[in-house]
């Protein structure tokens, strides 16, 4: 018996980094996963290797930013595995960095419509099910973008900090009906979007200054997909509200 045997999760920017080691992380404790994603052929690929491995995972191609796609999502969630108990929110974008002024309307809608009115699109649609469903589980992908400023990244840090805003208001309103909802909080973890920020910010600054000798920089998907899954679990049934980092101690200097 896995932690999660008999739940359904669904779990949003499942294609690739956190997302995906999530999804394969909740499928290991034998939860049914619905994988959602604007990569059809990664999140299908994700889906396959789940499958493959005797999980049971189904991919639905679901642009967060968009309402109706979030309410099919989990429409198809209840109808492939009877109803939804858990869900990581978990898709998001960087947007464009540059300096506050400087920041263009483009990038600051695109970036808050993925990230923070998609979570509360998320939550609109699963909400509903987890109480047919007598509670579950939420958890939210903030970052350390939400809980410090971030030079260069304005739309991120606002949509990430209004994630834990949202976080903690959900889980006042839900706890008396058995729903719990958190948000993680990663620091640096090596994943492509990572990647693609440091190689941005590398066109238009000097190269930062190297870490302490010894030190580790970034930390792995895996290691943010454990404390989804145990946020998951009744292991942390006295858990809610919370903002937790996962980040090396980033935000303790």
């Amino acid at each position: 018996m896995g932690l999660l045997t008999g739940k359904v999760a669904v779990v949003t920017g499942a294609s690739t980094g956190i997302g995906r080691a999530a999804a394969i992380a909740l499928a290991a404790q034998q939860a049914a996963v619905v994988l959602a994603d604007v990569d059809a052929a990664r999140g299908e690929q994700t889906a396959a290797d789940i499958n493959e491995t005797g999980g049971q995972a189904h991919f639905v191609r679901t642009d967060v930013a968009n309402d109706d796609d979030v309410a099919t999502m989990v429409a198809q969630a209840v109808e492939r595995f009877g109803g939804v108990d858990l869900a990581f929110n978990n898709a998001g974008i960087e947007g464009t960095p540059a300096i506050t002024h400087e920041c263009t309307p483009d990038t600051w809608n695109s970036t808050l419509a993925v990230i923070l009115t998609g979570i509360w699109s998320c939550m609109r649609h699963e909400i509903p099910r987890m109480l047919e469903r007598g509670g579950g589980s939420i958890v939210n992908c903030s970052s350390v973008a939400g809980l410090v400023g971030l030079a260069t990244l304005p739309a991120y840090s606002a949509a990430k900090h209004g994630v834990i805003g949202l976080t903690k208001t959900a889980a006042l309103e839900y706890h008396a009906h058995g729903i719990r909802v958190n948000a993680v909080c990663p620091g640096a973890i090596d994943t492509e979007m990572l990647a693609r920020i440091h190689e941005r910010i590398a066109q238009n600054q000097a190269a930062p200054p190297p870490p302490p000798e010894g030190e580790r920089v970034l930390g792995r998907p895996d290691e943010i997909a454990d404390a989804v899954v145990w946020l998951c679990s009744s292991q942390s049934s006295f858990v809610t509200g919370q903002a937790i980092a996962i980040d090396g101690g980033f935000v303790a200097r």
